[in-house]
């Protein structure tokens, strides 16, 4: 085997080695930056800050338990079209569902 054929796989294996470094370091740089799972309350926590300005808060500002339940239960009858006592999750995602401000303040 001649220099000048070992230099070449010596070059197209450094050339390989190179960018299978490559490949590798830019798929654990985009594994790092993907958002870890997070549990299912902690994903709706955003959700529910913007239902709190649905509903009717005291002089302070505050929403009491018994608001925030009130105002969930007419969110759930307005839902639950077919008066079955259970809302399809599938069904409202399909669905455009718009949020009502809630009637019985």
């Amino acid at each position: 085997m001649t220099n000048y054929t070992k230099k070449m796989r010596l070059i197209i294996g450094g050339g390989i080695f190179a960018a299978g470094l490559t490949f590798l370091s830019t798929a654990a740089a985009q594994k790092a930056s993907a958002p870890r799972a997070q549990d299912a309350l902690a994903m709706g926590e955003e959700h529910v800050r913007e239902l709190l300005l649905l509903m009717k808060a005291d002089k302070t500002g505050n929403v009491s338990k018994q608001e925030y339940m009130r105002f969930m239960e007419a969110e759930f009858q307005r839902l639950d079209k077919a008066q079955e006592g259970q809302l399809n999750a599938r069904a409202l995602n399909r669905g455009n569902l718009a949020a009502s401000r809630f009637v019985g303040k």
